[in-house]
């Protein structure tokens, strides 16, 4: 879909844990196609932990679980606005 995508997509939220592709291999994947996607990763992992594993990346965002929507909106709010990118 990305890929494909006639309009521009400003956000990726994905879960870290998935199956068949994990979420930092999704990103690595979408940002060969589109390298200035903002990205917010939710997990139940705590955070410190999981940002060891990835490539040092400041175009990714962090929702830990459980998040209500209200949670969910100020993040994308917060991303979506934020000038980086």
């Amino acid at each position: 879909m990305i890929r494909d995508a006639k309009e521009r997509i400003d956000l990726l939220i994905t879960d870290v844990v998935m199956p068949q592709l994990d979420g930092p291999a999704l990103v690595r994947e979408v940002r060969g196609i589109r390298p200035d996607m903002k990205v917010i990763f939710i997990s139940g992992y705590a955070e410190d932990a999981f940002r060891q594993r990835l490539d040092r990346d400041s175009n990714i965002d962090f929702l830990s679980k459980p998040f209500n929507l209200k949670q969910l909106a100020s993040k994308v709010k917060d991303v979506i606005g934020s000038n980086s990118g």
